[in-house]
């Protein structure tokens, strides 16, 4: 079982190193990936016009302090800047990958002054010792010679990766902004619900005020004016504590946009109509211009690289190395012709015996390829179905908020009424408490349709790869590796 397993082995080597031999130096880019799934002619849940770029869609609710904030946490925004940094690292990797393209040269200068004693004369010549001086200039030049692309294929692997972490940046920025937005609206839904909560509690303290007076000339019972205050408390209550959900989103917005959390945001007061839908084109744009999906694509097609890095180590590596310069005793005449030294040397080194080594790397590789195409996937189909969930909903609280609306409207209305009627004696006051609340939530309930409605609007934009930097698939994601590693370093 072994003997065959390491003839398996053997076989699949020797296999792997013709076929390399046999391609040359050519470094092909990785095939494009395919998804395991097809992707229909336009979306399901609606049908949308041609995708035009949303440039700096959050504009579009019509609030300059809005546009201000966003602008702030675009500068300001602690995890952006991780986001960047970590963008200029990659960036680095690049000109590190490509400096192992280019010959490495080195200046040395040395100096020694050496004493050796020399043992084993007769007595007659005594102690006897020499005393060398040693000065050296020289330059060193090494140089791997890419016979079969593997540097290169490392190149252009890094290159990939840096620009998926420029995807993954531009990515960033589209969240951040679209996290100020939402969090500016949680805000404003908060201070209408306090409004809301504080109303209620204005007309309540009037409606117990009258109720305890009846009481108090005999004309109602006692028990409706406990419940009057029972239902006044029960409303100072849920005032406190839409005031603590608004103190909250307050400071989540400061620390967003990278100021201390003190809580002393102004935002408008009343939650804005609600813009047109933007169009969202048709999936395959989405994966265009999505910059999750892009990064993916781009990771996978590095880890398609690197397998070809690994799979060109079984081939010979062929190195020069040279160095030149002057070396001699005394510094008044080192760089005379009589000093001058030199040397050039060249190695060819076929990898033979490695414990499976090389094997073992290239199946990392193989794995890394594959996990990488099986996260594309995923990442496409998350993509594609957030859009889908956001088109399919948007109509469905669009009427949502139309009927909570006009149910908000009566029930407000039926707490004047059924007032009106507990005064004339006709109607007990339990039908007075039961509007009041009932008016409350319906009101509430409308405003969180209106906010709900625009967090789905927000929601939409982002996965849709809106923003400020949108841009369709402009980057060659499938260069070759000479190619992709003469590319300018900016994405």
């Amino acid at each position: 079982m072994s003997f065959r397993f390491r003839t398996a082995r053997s076989l699949r080597t020797a296999t792997l190193t013709m076929a390399l031999l046999a391609s040359a130096c050519s470094v092909a880019p990785p095939a494009e990936p395919e998804l395991p799934f097809s992707l229909p002619a336009e979306f399901v849940a609606t049908s949308t016009s041609a995708y035009a770029p949303a440039e700096r869609w959050w504009t579009g609710f019509g609030d300059a302090q809005l546009d201000r904030f966003v602008e702030n946490a675009l500068e300001r925004n602690p995890a952006l800047a991780q986001a960047i940094a970590r963008n200029q690292v990659a960036e680095a990797r690049v000109r590190v990958n490509r400096a192992d393209q280019l010959p490495q040269v080195g200046l040395g200068i040395g100096s020694t002054r050496q004493r050796q004693n020399m043992l084993g004369l007769p007595d007659e010549f005594g102690d006897m010792s020499i005393i060398s001086n040693n000065h050296n200039v020289t330059l060193d030049v090494s140089w791997e010679l890419d016979l079969w692309g593997r540097l290169s294929a490392l190149t252009a692997a890094a290159r990939a990766e840096y620009l998926a972490s420029g995807e993954q940046l531009r990515g960033m920025r589209q969240s951040v902004a679209a996290q100020v937005v939402q969090l500016y609206f949680d805000i404003v839904h908060a201070r209408a619900q306090v409004e809301l909560s504080e109303r209620t509690v204005t007309a309540l303290e009037e409606m117990a005020r009258q109720i305890n007076n009846r009481v108090q000339v005999g004309i109602a019972s006692p028990a409706d004016g406990m419940l009057a205050d029972a239902n006044l408390g029960s409303a100072r209550a849920g005032l406190e504590q839409r005031r603590e959900a608004l103190e909250h989103s307050l400071r989540q917005l400061e620390m967003l946009m990278g100021d201390y959390p003190a809580g002393r945001l102004q935002t408008a007061d009343s939650l804005p109509e609600v813009p047109p839908p933007p169009p969202a084109g048709i999936p395959a744009q989405l994966l265009a211009q999505r910059p999750d999906v892009r990064a993916a694509e781009l990771t996978l097609l590095g880890a398609g690289y690197q397998l070809g890095a690994a799979q060109r180590s079984f081939l010979p590596s062929l190195s020069l190395t040279g160095s030149g310069g002057y070396a001699g005793s005394e510094l008044s005449d080192l760089f005379s012709s009589g000093n001058l030294v030199w040397s050039i040397a060249g190695r060819i080194l076929q990898p033979v015996f490695q414990g499976g080594r090389l094997v073992a790397q290239v199946d990392i590789a193989e794995g890394q390829r594959d996990e990488a195409l099986h996260a594309y996937a995923e990442t496409a189909l998350n993509a594609l179905g957030e859009v889908e969930s956001m088109l399919a909903v948007d109509t469905l609280l669009t009427r949502r908020e139309q009927a909570l609306a006009g149910s908000a409207d009566a029930a407000e209305e039926a707490v004047r009424v059924s007032f009106n009627r507990y005064l004339q004696g006709i109607d007990p006051f339990l039908n007075v408490l039961e509007s009041q609340q009932r008016a409350l939530d319906g009101r509430s309930a409308h405003i969180t349709a209106r906010h709900a409605r625009i967090d789905n609007r927000i929601s939409l934009h982002l996965a849709l790869g809106g923003g400020f930097d949108t841009r369709g698939p402009a980057t060659p994601v499938t260069a070759s590796a000479t190619d992709t590693a003469s590319m300018p370093i900016s994405p």
